[in-house]
């Protein structure tokens, strides 16, 4: 029972989303209604007519020819007039549908920009993907359908009883009392079938969460030779989804068929009492098939609407998904403070943060560094260096403590100019889908061809651009595929020289280049560096010797720091680091 409630509680609340979008199109909403209204009441004129013109011709040799000519030219010019008032109606049904579906699209991207990155790190992409297109794709389908023929039908059913009851009230009584078996069958379908459509949408984002993901690491996929236990869970997930859409599909097809009984019966109802109607004198032949035609006109919207209504329980079980993302918490709104002039002056205060409430990762760090320092970070895998860079960015919010940059709580400035204060080169390289061109701009837009030229130069990537087959024109793959990760590498060392920041942050940012070039690029780093303040993480320690600060840490805490030579000197965890590895590579 409790489930029950908090299911006819969601589709509540995603039915009054929904509304919340529509309402914006509420003048094509009503203009939509008004022209159901006339194609309906244009489509009912016509069984009069065509009564009239059977009430003109039943009588042996009393055919009227003329009456019956104008009577079809009357229908013809009815049926053009429907169709093309129709026709606009559709327009306008399409018009409102795609663009509730354009800002619902607009809204999603915009809220995932907001998100915060602790969202975005757990919940898989495929999966957020499918519900920003998949989803919206198929509540587009339904709320197409709703618009089109529910409007309709439901104008159909209130004429039809209308034009029904000035024929005879007895035959209307009888179609009055035997409606409620459709509505009630095509109401409890409904109610059950919400629930398995959600189900069937949940498991389509599973499964293009997982055919993402293997997509995007098949390498890794064939180098472990794992494509069989990938395939089972493909074919795992691919039974679940056929066996979802399965039963979704067959319980809510039967509301067709069983509507489709009842308004037999119901046609048969009108058929029989008509009949004895016109024999007692009551109605003519003509009289008779119009409210034969109308049983049927009104048995009809039954048939659509229950399609309807099956389709809207799959548009809504895919609107909530929808929403479900669109009504994640976005991050804590940005004031509308900038930074001052940076001159590269970062305090850490008492910072604690963890990812899991029940793991502390880092507690109680404190740090000055002064302007146009270079900090190095150093320390096992899992220590808190890349959660430290996260915190700096502001990309996570320190629990406590503060962060300061030039004396300002980073959290009482907005995100834009913090971040537009760093530079960043990470390990894992991000090139979008264009040309090396707009990639290399991506930081600064407004910057000239020669100083682009340049910063490709001091990162020692503008030899290898000439060569592609366009040069800087050569359009590179969704995540740079078609170049290698030393490439790739390069190009996001170029962007960020070129954006000329004021304090730079370095996660492993030669870590894919060849030691040759590595040398090269840490001279052009050098050069970078000179005046700003500078956070570098490294593995290799050989890259951190001529920091000005080394940090140590060690499960979240710094447990030593000092220059390169002070650190050897003390013999403790940094000199360990250094001459295992050493030892290593001998």
């Amino acid at each position: 029972m409790a489930d029950k409630k908090q299911l006819h509680a969601a589709q509540r609340r995603t039915l009054g989303q929904v509304w919340r979008y529509i309402r914006r199109y509420r003048l094509l909403m009503l203009l939509s209604i008004l022209l159901a209204g006339v194609t309906v009441g244009l489509t009912l004129y016509l069984p009069i007519l065509l009564g009239e013109a059977i009430d003109n011709m039943i009588t042996a040799g009393q055919v009227q020819f003329d009456i019956i000519l104008s009577l079809l030219v009357k229908s013809a010019i009815l049926i053009g007039a429907t169709a093309l008032l129709q026709w606009v109606m559709n327009a306008v049904n399409n018009a409102m549908t795609y663009r509730i579906i354009r800002d619902m699209r607009r809204d999603a991207f915009r809220h995932i920009q907001q998100l915060p990155l602790a969202y975005l790190d757990t919940h898989p992409t495929g999966d957020i993907v499918s519900r920003v297109i998949a989803d919206v794709d198929q509540f587009a389908d339904g709320l197409l359908m709703g618009f089109s023929q529910l409007f309709t039908g439901v104008v159909t059913l209130l004429g039809t009883l209308i034009f029904m009851l000035t024929f005879d009230v007895g035959i209307t009584a009888v179609v009055v009392l035997l409606t409620p078996l459709s509505l009630l069958i095509a109401s409890f379908i409904a109610r059950r079938s919400f629930a398995m459509f959600k189900d069937r949408a949940a498991a389509q984002g599973a499964q293009t969460a997982l055919i993402d993901e293997m997509v995007h690491h098949q390498k890794v996929v064939q180098a472990f030779n794992r494509e069989a236990e990938v395939q089972a869970r493909f074919d795992q997930g691919n039974e679940q989804l056929r066996a979802a859409s399965l039963r979704a599909t067959f319980f809510s097809s039967l509301v067709n068929p069983t509507t489709r009984f009842i308004n037999s019966v119901i046609y048969a109802g009108v058929g029989l009492v008509g009949a004895l109607t016109v024999i007692g004198g009551g109605l003519t032949v003509g009289a008779l098939s119009c409210l034969l035609n109308y049983a049927g006109q009104y048995a009809k919207p039954f048939n659509e609407i229950s399609g309807v209504v099956t389709e809207l329980q799959n548009a809504l079980a895919c609107a909530g998904r929808f929403f479900e993302l669109v009504n994640a918490p976005a991050q804590s709104p940005d004031p509308d403070a900038a930074l001052p002039p940076v001159t590269g002056r970062v305090a850490l205060q008492n910072v604690r943060f963890s990812y899991l409430p029940d793991r502390p990762l880092i507690e109680g760090l404190s740090l000055e560094v002064k302007p146009g320092q270079r900090v190095a970070i150093v320390g096992p895998t899992g220590c808190g260096k890349t959660t430290l860079i996260n915190l700096l960015m502001r990309f996570y919010d320190v629990q406590e403590g503060c962060i300061r940059v030039e004396g300002q709580d980073i959290r009482e400035v907005s995100r834009h100019s913090l971040r537009a204060a760093y530079g960043m080169v990470l390990q894992e390289t991000w090139l979008g889908q264009g040309t090396v061109r707009e990639n290399l701009l991506f930081g600064r837009p407004d910057a000239t061809e020669e100083e682009m030229i340049s910063a490709a130069k001091a990162a020692h990537a503008h030899s290898f651009i000439r060569r592609l087959p366009q040069g800087y024109d050569t359009v590179i793959t969704a995540g740079g595929g078609n170049l290698s990760a030393g490439q790739r590498q390069l190009l996001c060392i170029a962007r960020v020289m070129l954006a000329k920041p004021p304090m730079l942050i370095l996660d492993e940012a030669t870590s894919s280049i060849d030691a040759r070039t590595e040398l090269k690029v840490q001279e052009a780093f050098g050069r970078l560096m000179e005046g700003r303040t500078s956070f570098i993480v490294a593995h290799r320690l050989s890259t951190v010797r001529t920091a000005d600060m080394i940090l140590v840490m060690k499960d979240g805490h710094i447990i030593e720091q000092g220059t390169h030579d002070a650190l050897l000197r003390q013999g403790g965890f940094y000199t360990h680091l250094y001459n295992s590895q050493f030892a290593h590579e001998g």
